[in-house]
Parts: C-alpha cells; structure tokens; sequence
C-alpha cells in the first residue's frame, strides 16, 4: 500500500492517544475500547512503515516521527474546529487563550500582565489555569507555560527558562535565628509538599540529595493537593516549603516568607512554553510568545 493511501479514519485514535500520552485514556475519550486504539494505530504503523510510538512497561511514548506527525494532525483537526466554530459564528478570532499552571498564574503571571496589556491593548487574552498537566486539557489553547518534565503529548516545545529553588517559610518560624538554617537543620522541622502520581516536578527527596544528604534521618512531610495551598501553608507558619523564586519572590518581598536555607538548586530549563493546536490570532499571538520569553529571560 502506498504511503498516501492510508486510512484517515486511523488518525483520530492516533491523534488522541498522542495528546493524551496513553491509549487507554484515548479509548476512554473516543468512546473504544483500549484494545480497538492499540490496533488501529498499529494498522497505522504498519501502513507507514515506522513506529510511532514507544511502548516500555505498560507506558506509550511518541517517536520522533510519532510526535512529527501527531503536531501536523493535531494542528489539521484544530483547523477544521476553527473553521467550524466560525461557521457557527463561535468564534472571536481576535482573541487567544494562554494555558498556565495555577501556581505561576497566580504568583507570577497575575502581576505582570498589566504590563502586557499596556503593551498590546489591541490583544484580548484569555486566562485558563490549571492543576492537570497538558495532556489533561479539555479545551485547546493557543499558549501553555507549565513545569518543565511534565507530560505534554504532542503539544509543540517552543523554550524553556531557568529557575531557582530554595526553602522559604514564615518569617515567625525561624524565631531568632539571624542566619537561616543549614540543610541538616530542615530534616528536624516540619516540611511542606506538593505530592502528585507521577511526581513530575522537583520535591524534597531531590533537593536533600542536591545537598548531599540522601539517607539520612527521614524528614517529616506534610502532603497538600496543591501548591498554592503549600505557600498559603507555610505564609501560616505550618513548616517549611521549597519555594521556586520566580513563584515566591513577591512573598518574600512582602515580608511573608523568607528564605529558610541558604542552599539553592539552579534549573536552568525548569520552565517550558509549548505552543498549542488551536489556532488564533497568529501575530497576536507571536506577540505573546515574544512578551513570556522576554519576562522569562
């Protein structure tokens, strides 16, 4: 069979189980059975005559020719959306939607977008925050700013951007200490922490093993749902959080937190900015790319 011969009907599973990273959830979406995605995306496979995917323990991963094609289908299926919601008279062509962890939408990117709408009054952006990673979008976005190492399926890579992280608490909880604490000390206090399945972001075993303190005594953690529930936990006085500065500095310039240690951990690509399948605005939205990555920078 000819490489421009196969069956279109074979590219939604494939599209979904890309975005999605999973063929289970991409039955659970389209409405099939796990077994009927696997199948037709490897009839697809077996049409082109390549690998699309990884499969290793019991987890899928795309190819490099899998995430080639998934970015061209995803940015077709998003088209033919649009073009529907116009028709349908939907769609605000002039608008675009950025996608941003709750945590940096609310600490780092709520302070500072006034100053792009002083810049690009003609732009009208919509905000969409959220806790799930980008594989779990249940609307299509323009922009996305999440942790760097979190899923992201076939959503397009454009830059990353580094980032400091170090223990912050209540100004209270240090008592009179005129130094912060050594990192031996935080095992002995109280440690705050967002955990999620999979931890697919920095947490406290890896910062005590960047201070070279991998089994000592086990530190007592305190678990949240949500990161900014750990910051609102610590500004309570509750223990000790790992505060990532782009996320924390205005709280410490409030007088609200301070740094508990003196030992850093530079990331120099904790930060990434994708590029989505909806398809807005393109300069209004080249506008915004170029503003993240000079705020980023």
């Amino acid at each position: 069979m000819q490489t421009d011969e196969f069956q279109l009907h074979r590219l939604r599973p494939f599209e979904a189980a890309a975005r999605l990273e999973s063929f289970t959830r991409a039955a659970e979406e389209l409405g099939l059975t796990q077994t009927a995605v696997s199948r037709q995306i490897g009839q697809l496979e077996a049409e082109l005559g390549l690998r699309l995917f990884e499969r290793r323990n019991r987890a899928v991963f795309l190819t490099e020719e899998g995430r080639r094609l998934a970015q061209v289908v995803g940015d077709a299926l998003a088209a033919i959306r649009a073009e529907i919601a116009a028709i349908r008279g939907s769609r605000d062509p002039d608008a675009i939607v950025l996608r941003c962890q709750l945590c940096e939408a609310f600490y780092w990117l709520m302070p500072r977008l006034s100053r792009f709408h002083a810049q690009h009054p003609e732009i009208q952006l919509q905000l969409v925050s959220a806790l799930a990673p980008l594989t779990e979008a249940t609307s299509p976005f323009d922009v996305a700013l999440q942790t760097t190492g979190r899923a992201s399926g076939s959503a397009r890579l454009l830059f990353t951007a580094a980032d400091t992280i170090f223990p912050v608490c209540a100004p209270s909880l240090l008592g009179d200490l005129r130094t912060p604490l050594d990192p031996e000390g935080l095992l002995e206090r109280p440690l705050l922490s967002h955990r999620v399945t999979p931890q697919d972001w920095f947490d406290w075993p890896d910062w005590f093993a960047a201070a070279g303190l991998v089994g000592r005594a086990k530190p007592r953690i305190v678990c949240f749902d949500s990161y900014p529930l750990v910051l609102q936990a610590a500004v309570a006085g509750q223990g000790i959080a790992l505060g990532w500065n782009r996320t924390v500095s205005g709280l410490i310039d409030d007088g609200k937190l301070t740094p508990a240690c003196g030992f850093t951990v530079e990331r120099p690509n904790e930060i990434s900015v994708f590029r989505g399948t909806r398809r807005s605005n393109y300069a209004a939205v080249d506008r915004l790319i170029a503003w993240l990555r000079s705020e980023l920078s």
